[in-house]
């Protein structure tokens, strides 16, 4: 018997439970709710699920990781575990993805996913703990028209968002707020769209339905894209609009997907002539609405670290994140000097060794509201874990 693939998809880590050594995986895009931690013995069998070898070539390879014929049913085992929980491409795993699809189209609302994980489900402890990360806000600069925010978790990034929220002014409550979120699971040079109010334990949004509509018809777009589904980059900045501004705060949810191909080829992401289209569409709208727009990035910056692929730990304010720090500093730089073509010069440095991923946002705001210059307000970097950190900041944008 062929073994199934295992997904291309799937995220694969060191599992983070100290008696349970091995690789834990999990679904990325939650077709699956399932989370399995592979046993070290066992990992040398996972590379055979490609498609080409057996039942057979399986069990010989884990009969010589165990090193001895003690292996029983392991093999019968993992193919169960990996493709109940989802893991393959087979039969399972293809409706475990077209209910998941299906949930999404049908639901009328984009439903708070990470609400009781990142953030509290309930209104009460969320009001709170929105009044504590807000306190003390006060706007310190006049005609605003945009701002960047961290979109990782509240809990480490809050002062870096209070820095960027605190430059909202009551006068704004009435705008469309157009939220860029990084699309961590979006394909590259594609936007993701939808037409579905964010519903969270703060209430629903409204949605600027006319702009969408008129974003959806480049052909970059995505329109009604899964991704919004389980991105966390828009909806933890729709939790602050909606704490400042009331549940009903109308958005406009944009996610950007990567411009991978401009970093390995060179050049500049327009260079592909759809998103050179869907630039230019979104920065006519910026132009045509700026008295009634507002804009937010959901963005994060370095991410270095044994978690992230590098060979060393990362420790924050400390040893190789320093020189992180100034070379973060050095990009903040010509993206507030709304340099769009230097950004990017940056960003190609070695790939992107440093592992931007709110760079295609910030890129698109750039191309789309060149008018605009930005001020750094905080900069901060955490230890997301004991050996890994995320950069990330609070700015604010001007005319």
């Amino acid at each position: 018997m062929i073994l199934p693939k295992l997904r291309a998809d799937l995220e694969i880590m060191l599992s983070p439970v100290a008696d349970r050594p091995g690789l834990l995986i999990r679904d990325r895009f939650q077709y699956s709710d399932a989370t399995l931690i592979i046993p070290p013995v066992l990992i040398p069998g996972l590379l055979l699920f490609d498609g080409t070898r057996t039942n057979l070539d399986l069990q010989t390879e884990l009969t010589r990781s165990l090193g001895g014929p003690e292996i029983g049913g392991a093999a019968g085992h993992l193919i169960e575990a990996l493709s109940q929980a989802g893991f393959l491409e087979n039969e399972v795993y293809g409706k475990l993805k077209q209910g998941r699809l299906l949930a999404f189209s049908e639901s009328p609302v984009r439903q708070a996913v990470h609400a009781g994980s990142s953030y509290p489900a309930e209104i009460g402890p969320l009001r709170d703990l929105m009044q504590r990360y807000l306190d003390g806000a006060a706007s310190t600069q006049k005609e605003i028209m945009g701002i960047a925010a961290p979109h990782v978790s509240p809990q480490g990034g809050w002062q870096s968002y209070r820095a960027a929220y605190q430059e909202l002014t009551p006068d704004l409550r009435d705008r469309t707020f157009v939220v860029l979120g990084t699309s961590h699971y979006g394909p590259p040079g594609k936007f993701g769209l939808t037409h579905k109010p964010f519903a969270t334990p703060l209430g629903r949004t409204r949605i600027d339905q006319a702009l969408v509509a008129e974003l959806e018809a480049q052909p970059a777009a995505l329109a009604e894209d899964y991704c919004h589904a389980i991105e966390h980059s828009i909806e933890f900045q729709v939790v602050f609009l909606q704490a400042i501004y009331g549940a009903d705060v109308r958005i406009l949810p944009l996610l950007c997907g990567s411009f991978g191909r401009s970093m390995h080829v060179g050049g500049f992401p327009e260079d592909d002539e759809h998103v050179k289209r869907f630039f230019g569409a979104l920065g006519q709208i910026a132009e045509r609405e700026k008295e009634r727009l507002f804009w937010v990035l959901g963005v994060d910056m370095a991410h270095m670290g044994t978690r992230f692929g590098d060979k060393f730990a990362a420790y924050a304010d400390r040893d190789e994140m320093t020189l992180v720090r100034e070379r973060d500093m050095l990009r903040i730089e010509r993206a507030n000097a709304s340099d769009a073509h230097g950004f990017w010069d940056l960003v190609k440095e070695n790939q992107d060794d440093l592992k931007w991923c709110g760079s295609s946002p910030i890129y698109t705001f750039l191309k789309a509201a060149p008018q605009a210059r930005g001020t750094l307000r905080r900069y901060q970097q955490w230890n997301i874990d004991e050996r890994s950190v995320v950069s990330f900041a609070g700015i604010s944008f001007a005319v």
